[in-house]
């Protein structure tokens, strides 16, 4: 049996995977703005994959579904650069699990996912002059949406890692916790 497939057959990989499923799937249910659990996925699933592959597969396989039947828009590619990046942020900021560290990395994957899409919003777009002031104007404009952001990225960030935390308690031979 290769390492791969005996990764597959872990518990610890497919209860990973089913939160983050389910977490994507939230992004169905009617909530405000850019209130949503895609940064806490990308993170939760840097932090405790340890085949990093599976890191970038389970939660970008979930986003594709979740678009599928939401839509997708012409700025998804910058959505997806985002997510990637913060799968990286998962991956090096959470080498240890703390509340501190967990914190830092939610609100830097917050930020970066503002930076990005907005500054793709702000290249694709006919409303904003193409300069320096013309991106100052886009960011400026997308400050409100900031808000549901952090606090949504902090929200499920929480209810996933301290969820999985619970789980790993409640069932002793998830105590690897990285799959």
């Amino acid at each position: 049996m290769t390492d791969n497939q005996k990764q597959l057959i872990r518990p610890s990989f497919w209860i990973i995977s089913l939160m983050i499923f389910v977490a994507a799937f939230i992004r169905l249910i009617p909530h405000p703005p850019n209130f949503a659990p895609i940064a806490a996925t990308a993170l939760f699933a840097g932090a405790y994959f340890n085949k990093k592959i599976y890191a970038f597969i389970v939660p970008i396989v979930a986003m594709i579904l979740t678009d599928a039947i939401i839509g997708f828009h012409p700025l998804a590619w910058l959505v997806y650069l985002s997510f990637a990046l913060i799968v990286f942020i998962g991956i090096f900021m959470l080498k240890i699990i703390s509340v501190k560290n967990l914190f830092f990395a939610a609100t830097l994957s917050s930020v970066s996912f503002f930076l990005i899409t907005n500054f793709g919003v702000w290249l694709g777009s006919n409303f904003y002059p193409q300069n320096f002031y013309g991106l100052i104007q886009c960011y400026i404009a997308a400050i409100p949406f900031f808000h549901n952001n952090l606090l949504g990225d902090l929200f499920y960030s929480t209810i996933l890692f301290g969820l999985y935390e619970i789980i790993k308690i409640k069932i002793p031979a998830l105590k690897e916790s990285k799959v």
